[in-house]
């Protein structure tokens, strides 16, 4: 399930398949940067995602970071005649994969979307590269993306890919998993309502519409001044039988 912000564009992508899904969460520009781009984050994800969906739907076996690696520059070719790809403010996105594979899940999260899994004990996969920088004024933050001792994303540099985390849970076992944008982490991230397995037990028992009232309802309660108050906000919730 995947639900925009309140009167704008929805800027996640979601997709998935038979053993396998695709989360990612575009990056919210700010306003009066100039981006070098004619196009905005929901293009980006859009294609990026897509690819990524059509790479995992072939089967082939890749690794997954080389996968995000091909999406990433098959997308920059798609506009590099008509965009500025070197700005350092180009649109940009997490992304997080799922995929089944024999007897084993893997696993990738480039940025800070989450994904959540249920082995008995509640494990959870997250790049927090992004709440570890020496500043958050738009320069330290454009200093820092992309870059060594910083934080990574998908934009326009395919060697990105191979900075995100990545690993494998095996499949027995392996009850249930969600994965998230951060707009759907909010909940526990931000607002420290709930745990991540009582997370996973609402998706599990109440479904992703829930997840995102209840975001929502903590959304309108929340203090302007703590940042953009509403988010997109996007759920996948998986059950394993093995």
């Amino acid at each position: 399930m995947s639900v925009a912000t309140p009167g704008r564009e929805n800027e996640d992508f979601v997709a998935a398949g038979p053993g396998w899904v695709v989360l990612l969460d575009g990056a919210t520009a700010p306003q009066g940067v100039d981006s070098g781009c004619r196009h905005d984050p929901s293009w980006l994800v859009r294609r990026l995602g897509g690819r990524i969906a059509a790479l995992l739907a072939l089967e082939d076996g890749k690794p997954l970071p080389d996968l995000v690696a091909e999406a990433i520059k098959v997308t920059g070719e798609a506009h590099t005649d008509t965009c500025d790809l070197g700005n350092p403010d180009s649109p940009s996105a997490t992304v997080s994969l799922l995929r089944r594979r024999g007897g084993a899940v893997e696993w990738y999260v480039l940025a800070d979307s989450p994904i959540v899994v249920d082995l008995g004990e509640i494990k959870v996969f997250r790049d927090d590269r992004v709440d570890h920088l020496p500043s958050y004024t738009l320069e330290g933050v454009r200093r820092s993306r992309n870059s060594p001792g910083g934080f990574w994303v998908a934009s326009t540099r395919p060697e990105a890919a191979y900075e995100g985390l990545t690993g494998e849970v095996p499949v027995e076992g392996l009850r249930r998993a969600a994965v998230l944008s951060d707009g759907a982490s909010r909940l526990v991230e931000r607002f420290g309502r709930m745990g991540w397995g009582d997370l996973l037990r609402l998706l599990d028992e109440e479904g992703p519409r829930e997840l995102v009232r209840r975001t929502r309802a903590a959304e309108a309660e929340a203090s302007a001044a703590r940042g953009k108050r509403y988010d997109d906000a996007t759920a996948v919730f998986v059950r394993f039988d093995t």
